[in-house]
Parts: C-alpha cells; sequence; structure tokens
C-alpha cells in the first residue's frame, strides 16, 4: 500500500530546467448532448468546458491530466515527451474559461538528459504522488517503450531525472501504442490507499478482459477490467471514497465515442475482474479522442470530473477539456 520507495532521493535529485512558456487561448463550451450548463447529462451534471488553441507546435498531444497543487494547478502530459503546466481558470459562476500561465518541458531521462528518441517519449497517464497529504512527484505511464517513472515537483512543476518504478516483466516488455494507457494511484479513503493501479488498452487476458496490474506491498497483482467492446480504457482516476472511474474511448471512420464507468471501490482488488457502471456515454462532434482524466472537489464541495482529449496535433481534432459534477443522489428525469 506504500508508494514507491526513493520519493526523497528523488526529490533531492531535481534540477529544474529551462521551461517554454507559451499562450494558449480557450472558447467556452456551454452546451453538451442538448444540455446546457448545471443541467443533467446522463448520470452526471454538466459544468461547461473549453477548447483550448494555441500557435505553438509543441501544444498538443495533452494524453494525461493530474492536479499538482491548489487554486487549479494541473500537469499534463504529453505524446512527445512533455510536461504541459497550467493553472484552469475559473470564472465567478464556477465556469471553466482557461488555461492560464502554461509552460512547457521536456521529460528526462533517469541521467537527467533528454528523451533520445519518440519511441521513448510516448506519455500517455500521470497521477499525483501525495506523502503526507502534500503533492511530491508525478508518476507518469509510456507506452511503446512502455515503463513507468515518477518525476519530482517544485511548486507544482514536475522536472528533473526520471525515477523508473518496477512494473511486471509482461507489462515492460509491451511494445505498441496500446499498452499502458491508464495510472491512477489510490487515494486515502481506498481500501488500497496508496497503491497504484495500472490498465492496459489492447492487452486482453483469456476472457477478452484488458489486462492491469496493481503495484503495492499489499495490494500487489494482477486485476483486469471489463469494457464495453466498442470502447477501450484510456484513463482511470479515483473517486475520493475510493470508487474507480475508467474512461473509455471508441474510434470508428474517424469518428469518435468515449463512456465513462464507475467501480465500486470494494471491486478494485488484486485478482478480481472489474467491471462498472456506466456514468456517461458520448460521440459525434460533442468529444474528440477522450484520453485524459481528473477528479478535485469544487469550493462548494461537489466532486467535479474534467475530462480532455488529446489531439494528436492534428489541426483537424481537438484539445477538449469537459467539466462534469458528481450528483450525491441519482439524476431523476
Amino acid at each position: 500500500m506504500l508508494l514507491a520507495v526513493g520519493i526523497a532521493a528523488l526529490l533531492a535529485g531535481i534540477q529544474p530546467a529551462a521551461a517554454a512558456e507559451v499562450t494558449v487561448s480557450a472558447v467556452q463550451i456551454t452546451r453538451f448532448k442538448d444540455s446546457a450548463l448545471d443541467q443533467g447529462v446522463d448520470k452526471l451534471i454538466w459544468r461547461g468546458g473549453i477548447a483550448l488553441v494555441s500557435q505553438e507546435d509543441t501544444f498538443g498531444g495533452l494524453s494525461g491530466l493530474t492536479f499538482t497543487g491548489a487554486d487549479g494547478l494541473v500537469v499534463f502530459v504529453s505524446d512527445r515527451g512533455n510536461f504541459v503546466s497550467g493553472r484552469l481558470a475559473y470564472d465567478d459562476a464556477g465556469r471553466l474559461f482557461g488555461l492560464l500561465g502554461v509552460s512547457i518541458e521536456a521529460m528526462r531521462n533517469s541521467k537527467g538528459d533528454p528523451l533520445p528518441r519518440q519511441y521513448a517519449r510516448d506519455a500517455e497517464a500521470v497521477d499525483t504522488v501525495y506523502r503526507d497529504g502534500v503533492p511530491v512527484a508525478v508518476r507518469v505511464g509510456f507506452e511503446h517503450l512502455t515503463r513507468v517513472a515518477d518525476f519530482a515537483l517544485a511548486n507544482g512543476v514536475p522536472g528533473g531525472p526520471a525515477r523508473e518504478v518496477a512494473i511486471p516483466d509482461w507489462l515492460s516488455g509491451l511494445r505498441s501504442n496500446e499498452s499502458l494507457e491508464s495510472v491512477c494511484i489510490a487515494p486515502p479513503g481506498s481500501p488500497i490507499a496508496g497503491s497504484t493501479l495500472l490498465l492496459t488498452e489492447g492487452e486482453l487476458d483469456a476472457d477478452g478482459n484488458h489486462r492491469g496490474w496493481l503495484l503495492g506491498q499489499k495490494d500487489k497483482g494482477p486485476v483486469s477490467y471489463r469494457s464495453s467492446g466498442a470502447t477501450k480504457p484510456t484513463e482511470c482516476a479515483f473517486l475520493p471514497n475510493g470508487d474507480l472511474l475508467v474512461l473509455e474511448r471508441g474510434v470508428s471512420f474517424l469518428t469518435f465515442s468515449m463512456a465513462l464507468r464507475r467501480v465500486p471501490a470494494a471491486e478494485v482488488r488484486a485478482g478480481n475482474v472489474m467491471a462498472g457502471e456506466v456514468l456517461l456515454t458520448a460521440g459525434g462532434g460533442e468529444v474528440d479522442n477522450m484520453e485524459s482524466m481528473a477528479v478535485y472537489t469544487a469550493p462548494d464541495g461537489e466532486t467535479r470530473i474534467v475530462i480532455g482529449s488529446d489531439n494528436n496535433f492534428n489541426d483537424w481534432q481537438r484539445s477538449l477539456l469537459l467539466e462534469f459534477g458528481l450528483p450525491e443522489a441519482p439524476i431523476r428525469r
């Protein structure tokens, strides 16, 4: 149940590197699946979103998202091996309207050098490592050259040399863009608090379920996840009570679809096949290549879910951030 040892050494070894500041503009999104702001959409509440655009060619490919501090401080990881750091900005009504103070910095290997080639740079997932309630590092999952590594945080911004996290041989041996797609760390309210869940996108077991692994001391071992078949898992995030959210994505004739499922906390354990209830589905122009997700608590106490898309650095795709509230009671229609 403990996080990987060596966080103290990782913190001591961080060497701040030059980060490029970029300007990112945003267009607010006020409707989703014919729902207006603050209206129910499936089993969630639509709270608004933004579409992000930048003239900088280094901005894009946002495939993982995590909160690293108060007041909306966030970090994305990109397909090109960059950290994209900034602050989510909200208006007086609590609507997301921008991403401010954006900086982009290349990830480093364990020697502190830039990652040598694209094959090693494809970061797909990220979550925040806490120690005594303080964010001290981010944990990043990579595909193609499949691995997991921690990077120390300084004022909520990651950098410095990578510290590799040991993962099973069957997982580290995968060499595809459908290997490790989801990384999330169980919160204090979870029965497996502190353990890291790893989920693959395209690696299936004998029953057709997505293979995964739990990293922990007492909570260590194989786990699998049952998707709908039409969509595949692209990210996971824990709710404060330990329930697991799994984001799924589908592609058909260049049209994207997505589903969001909730797995009860008691089902997230080694040796189990996890399956969850559907909270949200969408497709077509409502979504894009949905790959990132993070959870936070709004000032009014509401649990919020932020879901983002990876534009793959393509002009015809979008970098979306869509925000939903999780109601305390089921929505009545």
